[in-house]
């Protein structure tokens, strides 16, 4: 009977053991299970967050950017003056913006010199800067403009004001030349650059 009952015994004690062992396994599965769970909805929420942030951000870049209206003559005051020694070759415009609120500086200025000569001046395309010129209120914008070549020739042309257009619709504005005398203009070499925060070296060289 002592036998018996030791083997009962043993017998009781390992399937207590194994039940043991089996609900702590069943345990630590649900318990990794559910980390698991957790661990991927994090995952998700972070992630979709991410791309919430993403498409805000974007969004918000777009916004910026539409909320920035070119710029207008009634927005800008736009003036002119000489650029380096003499022989004057360049001439620099400043947009100012007086308006009170942010806008676009649209390309480059559309100049017109000469009754004679309805062309606008050209562009310099290494001039063109890599991102749109947005002008906060009071902010300046500049665009160097090349004259001619310099000293005296049968084709220089004296100019005392010209007209600017802004591209984009912005109008057209009149501006009074530098210096007592004018400028001297040469249809042949004049040029313009962008507009620009500021004049740029190599850019701007031209």
């Amino acid at each position: 009977m002592r036998t018996f009952r030791s083997r009962t015994t043993v017998l009781a004690a390992s399937g207590a053991a194994v039940l043991a062992l089996s609900l702590t396994a069943c345990g630590g599965s649900g318990t990794g299970v559910r980390s698991s769970g957790a661990a991927e909805e994090t995952a998700t929420v972070r992630l979709s967050a991410a791309q919430g942030s993403g498409n805000g951000g974007s969004a918000g870049s777009a916004g910026s950017k539409a909320s920035s209206p070119v710029c207008t003559t009634g927005d800008v005051s736009v003036s002119a003056a000489r650029h380096g020694g003499p022989p004057y070759t360049h001439i620099v415009l400043t947009a100012k913006n007086t308006s009170g609120r942010s806008c676009t500086m649209a390309g480059f200025p559309e100049i017109q010199f000469l009754e004679s000569h309805r062309e606008n001046v050209p562009p310099v395309a290494k001039s063109k800067p890599s991102a749109p010129v947005v002008l906060k209120a009071g902010a300046p914008a500049y665009a160097l403009v090349k004259l001619s070549d310099g000293g005296a020739h049968e084709e220089n042309e004296i100019v005392t004001d010209f007209s600017v257009t802004l591209q984009g619709g912005g109008g057209m504005t009149a501006v009074k030349a530098p210096g007592e005398g004018g400028i001297a203009v040469d249809p042949a070499t004049w040029a313009t650059g962008y507009w620009t925060y500021q004049l740029r070296n190599g850019a701007d060289d031209f």
